[in-house]
């Protein structure tokens, strides 16, 4: 008997972190409980050279501007920050998502690693750019970029920008670098104004700003991502840990086949290994993109680290674009889409939307801060 109460407790245990599901998306309804006519919510698939690459495209109505949402990692899928945090971009744009060649859904383990290049993403961007112009007839599209999304987002929009109304910046990597040096010296002095010894000794280990092979351990490690979620500065400003704020709630999205959660992470480990896995920590901006053809908007939070704050800043006031606009979330670390909704769907319907900057910031501002 007991062995069967304890078959029953693990078997529930599972269910419970990782529930069976179809991996079908929301779908929009109206006040009386019935499917907006015009509304799409749909997970799809397009042939890019031989290859299956995986889109996830939700809005409330398909004659909306169409969004194309370049996210992070590469690997983590961005709709499921959107899942757990809803920003309502669906209610004024036709979103699509895409689930870069290789990862989440786009998983195939017999992709040839070494392919994973950023000019094998670029192209995938330029392809599904393609469809979503052709199949909501729409002559240009909004582009946006998360994280590493931003590498690929703003070499994308920099050499077609005959295909984007605007290119949005969400926590642009700029000189990742020089970012991973800043946010190492700021950690590791907090620790020790925080007299945490332990932690100071694990920082002190890694001699990144004089070690190149210290500097590559250090971005693989735990310690870095631990580091950055305890002190606010990661992810989002109260995601605490990476485990109990995206990891865990992958294995529950009920969106994604429980196949397709764990090829999630599959995936992430396959593309960390890949050359574009590698390209983003030696992107510079700076030199790669000093100007664009069409506007773009940053959305920068202060608490971030994991693509600091003061470069995105920097970079901003060194680009030239025919309008340009930074937006400083001062409640939000890495995602101030997810952190601050309200605010930035504000910028986005009257800025973004009608070309105008009005809620930007004035002038430059500098900030100095401390993780609560």
């Amino acid at each position: 008997m007991a062995i069967w109460i304890m078959i029953i407790c693990i078997v529930i245990a599972v269910w419970a972190i990782f529930p069976p599901g179809p991996g079908k998306m929301p779908l929009f309804y109206d006040n009386n409980g019935k499917i907006l006519p015009d509304s799409i919510s749909e997970k799809t698939y397009i042939d890019v050279d031989g290859a299956k690459i995986g889109l996830l495209i939700t809005g409330k109505s398909r004659s909306n501007p169409v969004l194309l949402f370049l996210g992070g990692g590469p690997g983590i899928p961005e709709y499921l920050l959107e899942y757990q945090n809803p920003s309502k971009l669906a209610d004024i744009f036709t979103v699509c998502y895409l689930e870069y060649r290789g990862t989440s859904i786009s998983y195939n383990s017999h992709i040839n690693v070494d392919s994973l290049t950023t000019e094998c993403y670029l192209s995938d961007a330029a392809a599904v750019t393609k469809y979503l112009r052709n199949r909501f007839s729409q002559e240009k599209i909004y582009l946006m970029g998360h994280s590493f999304g931003t590498c690929i987002g703003i070499q994308a929009a920099f050499r077609h920008p005959e295909f984007y109304h605007a290119y949005i910046a969400m926590s642009q990597i700029v000189n990742q670098s020089e970012s991973e040096i800043t946010a190492y010296q700021f950690m590791l002095e907090q620790y020790r104004q925080m007299n945490h010894g332990r932690m100071v000794k694990a920082f002190e280990k890694y001699q990144i700003a004089f070690s190149e092979m210290a500097y590559k351990e250090y971005c693989l490690s735990p310690l870095r991502d631990h580091a950055m979620h305890n002190l606010g500065v990661g992810t989002m400003h109260t995601m605490k840990s990476v485990i109990t704020g995206i990891f865990l709630p992958s294995l529950r999205c009920k969106v994604y086949t429980p196949l397709e959660r764990l090829n999630i992470w599959r995936g992430k480990k396959f593309t960390a290994a890949s050359p574009v896995g590698s390209d983003r920590m030696e992107f510079n901006a700076y030199a790669e993109v000093p100007y664009l053809e069409i506007p773009i908007y940053f959305f920068g939070g202060i608490y971030d680290y994991t693509c600091c704050y003061s470069l995105q800043k920097n970079y901003y006031e060194t680009m030239k674009a025919p309008l340009k606009a930074f937006y400083t979330f001062k409640n939000s670390a890495h995602s101030p889409l997810w952190e601050e909704p309200v605010r930035s769907m504000q910028i986005i319907k009257r800025d973004i939307r009608k070309g105008q900057k009005e809620l930007s910031d004035s002038g430059t501002c500098h900030f100095h801060i401390s993780p609560s």
